[in-house]
């Protein structure tokens, strides 16, 4: 399967597993501000749109109900008013998620349910060109099919799905999923090219930053284009998509912003959530979040965990930063279309670099 976003071929792939609906997302910072030989914002990448951070405060809500509630709830989501909506299945729990503040919402299938027909694909479903999520607006597991998959491959999505009777269904996308490589600022190694992810830190101040996985295992050395910006310190894919690189220059001013975006803190964005994406390529885009903990078959292997989303991306802007206001949310992981067109990308959530490498936002 040919690789949309990238401007290189790599080997891709990778698996995590994650029976919740959502999990917490801790954060980062984003983004490289140099002297004039090294600057590496471009003018189009930088025109970040600044949200307020109120607006994060309906996804922050509906990631403590979900740690709270756990397979009580059946998934969340924000309605066209911008109210958070979760689906129970009891009277005990739709109290619980009105006390909050949130509008319970009565729905068939229950959250432990979904999780298991959502358990049953990652066993069942490793086709190329497939992906699945909880959908909780239509209370089902959905599974996407991208056109590579035709004939007896097909045939074998539908058999796999069909055994999960209406706790699944099928929808078709155009293009092909893959990977997608080529904060937002470019980055290089070798004849590659990524995006920076998000600016990152220890308690004692060594600086790093972070980006795909599958960017940082094309390379060790990492580059602004010009001036060597550090060295590879670890990489996860497959099984992850994310990697991190130590700051080895003494000459670059490195900044806590997606563009012209500071980042301040982090977190789990809500279904129906308004998001942006800021990469080397196409600069910063939004869209909304339709699913959380999307798994992903790429022609190379599975990613679970996967935060799905309707923004756009294209070649070279693998390890962006996507945000919200303030709020640090993922890493571009992979997906189908264009910005001319549109289409469906990825986001490697951001916590699970920040626990493994132990690095916090600054």
């Amino acid at each position: 399967m040919p690789d949309r976003f990238a401007t290189y071929p790599i080997p891709l792939g990778g698996t995590v597993l994650n029976p919740k609906l959502r999990r917490p997302i801790v954060g980062l910072a984003v983004g490289i501000l140099a002297g004039s030989a090294l600057a590496v914002t471009s003018p189009a990448a930088s025109a970040a749109p600044a949200i307020a951070d109120a607006s994060f405060a309906p996804s922050a809500l509906a990631s403590r109900l979900d740690d709270q509630l756990g397979t009580r709830d059946a998934g969340s989501y924000l309605d066209a008013s911008g109210k958070l909506v979760v689906n129970v299945t009891d009277a005990t729990t739709a109290a619980e998620v009105k006390a909050a503040g949130a509008t319970p919402r009565y729905v068939a299938r229950s959250g432990a349910t979904l999780a298991a027909a959502d358990a049953s694909l990652k066993t069942n479903l490793k086709t190329p060109g497939t992906a699945f999520a909880v959908d909780p607006i239509t209370n089902q597991v959905v599974v996407s099919v991208d056109e590579s998959v035709t004939g007896a491959k097909l045939a074998a999505v539908k058999a796999t799905v069909a055994k999960l009777g209406d706790n699944a269904r099928i929808e078709s996308i155009p293009g092909t999923i893959s990977t997608r490589i080529s904060g937002g600022d470019a980055i290089y190694t070798g004849g590659s090219r990524c995006s920076l992810g998000f600016n990152v830190q220890t308690s004692s101040g060594t600086k790093y930053f972070l980006t795909a996985g599958h960017c940082t295992n094309a390379g060790t050395t990492w580059t602004n284009g010009s001036a060597t910006l550090g060295t590879r310190a670890g990489t996860s894919f497959p099984g992850n998509d994310y990697g991190i690189v130590r700051y080895t220059s003494t000459s670059v001013t490195i900044s806590g912003a997606v563009g012209s975006q500071d980042i301040t803190s982090a977190g789990t964005p809500a279904v129906g959530a308004t998001v942006y994406r800021r990469g080397s390529t196409t600069g910063t885009h939004s869209g909304r979040v339709t699913a959380l903990n999307s798994t992903v078959n790429y022609s190379q292997g599975s990613v679970s965990g996967l935060i799905r989303t309707t923004v756009c991306a294209e070649p070279g802007d693998s390890g962006g930063s996507l945000y919200s206001g303030s709020t640090a949310l993922g890493l571009t992981s992979g997906g189908s279309g264009n910005c001319s067109s549109g289409g469906v990308t990825y986001f490697q959530p951001v916590v699970e670099p920040l626990s493994v490498y132990g690095v916090s936002v600054f």
